[in-house]
């Protein structure tokens, strides 16, 4: 990948987590995950109640490889709040279990479907 690609895929993923409050990074999609983390983290973001943007980054590799060196952090799926890189799979689940992923979404102020 060149300079200027990699410059053009950083405006890319900088564009997307910043015009959306909750941004997941993910393969596949919401209603189709391709992969067991990805799918975990969106059961997880949906039973919590919230509303997110996807990006699939099996459509890009460029994206694919250019979110990995951009968060630094190697793995996919990849979670940002509020411009906030809150991490992958596994961070995600913790923070769910110990109720400090709700904690954080409510101290960001992100709407949290209260049926949940």
């Amino acid at each position: 990948m060149s300079e200027n690609q990699q410059i053009d895929i950083t405006n890319l993923i900088e564009k997307e987590i910043n015009e959306n409050e909750v941004v997941l990074f993910m393969k596949g999609t919401p209603v189709f995950p391709m992969c067991g983390f990805s799918a975990n983290v969106v059961q997880v973001l949906s039973n919590i109640g919230i509303k997110f943007h996807s990006v699939n980054v099996l459509d890009s590799p460029e994206i694919r490889e250019g979110i990995k060196k951009y968060s630094d952090w190697p793995t996919i799926p990849q979670l940002y709040v509020k411009k906030e890189f809150i991490g992958g799979c596994d961070i995600v689940n913790e923070m769910f279990q110990s109720g400090e992923l709700q904690d954080l979404l409510k101290n960001k102020n992100i709407k949290i479907n209260s049926n949940n």
